[in-house]
């Protein structure tokens, strides 16, 4: 197995009722969109007090995925060609309004910021909401850092309204390379790097984030 450390066997697809059940300011946003799916991958260790923003710096610092890159790459070059993203999302057609003010105090990064082709409604300690829209889809995407007995499990749930005719074989025609493919690729890489950065035991984890402390 090598480097991937058998990490599919650690991806899962999680049910909804799951997801549902956790305590998440989404629920409540997203409270008439259909969840469309949820993956979820375990962490183990990492010590107390981790945050979504743990996960974000762990991204940005680790290689990326060839996998998921290529796949996202060749998914812009359709969408170039065939206009699907031509339009960026407006924020005033966006969920921003649904926000409260509390929502944008709490907020770690500035509300409608933009990440690539998605606008940041929000980034809390335990959970991020970003949106999307173009011609093939109204998508959200939530993710959660939830603590477990051993560890974390980190959520990644998509929420989709269709917007046209184009909507529904859209998405039927990038399910098994979303599903097989770009999510074990995007979740395991964050895995690895998460079992780089703090170990894979609690006691571990807690021995790096004091020692980052007194440094």
């Amino acid at each position: 197995m090598g480097n991937d450390e058998g990490v599919q066997g650690f991806v899962m697809r999680v049910p909804p009722d799951e997801y549902r059940s956790l305590a998440l300011r989404a629920h409540e946003i997203l409270r008439d969109v259909p969840i469309y799916d949820v993956t979820a991958v375990d962490l183990p260790g990492g010590g107390a007090g981790r945050r979504v923003a743990d996960i974000r710096a762990l991204e940005k610092a680790s290689p990326p995925s060839r996998i998921a890159g290529g796949l996202l790459a060749f998914r812009f070059f359709l969408g170039r060609l065939f206009g699907w993203d031509r339009t960026p999302i407006d924020p005033k057609a966006s969920f921003l309004s649904r926000l409260s003010e509390e929502d944008r105090r709490n907020s770690e990064v500035e509300p409608g910021t933009r990440a690539g082709s998605f606008l940041q409604l929000y980034q809390f300690a335990n959970e991020a909401l970003a949106e999307i829209r173009n011609s093939t889809v109204h998508g959200w995407l939530c993710t959660a850092l939830v603590p477990r007995a051993n560890g974390y499990r980190f959520y990644m749930a998509v929420y989709v309204r269709p917007v046209s005719w184009l909507s529904r074989p859209y998405l039927m025609a990038i399910e098994p390379f979303r599903r097989f493919l770009v999510y074990p690729a995007m979740l395991g890489r964050i895995r690895r790097a998460w079992i780089t950065a703090y170990g894979t035991g609690s006691r571990s984890g807690r021995a790096r984030s004091r020692r980052r402390r007194t440094q």
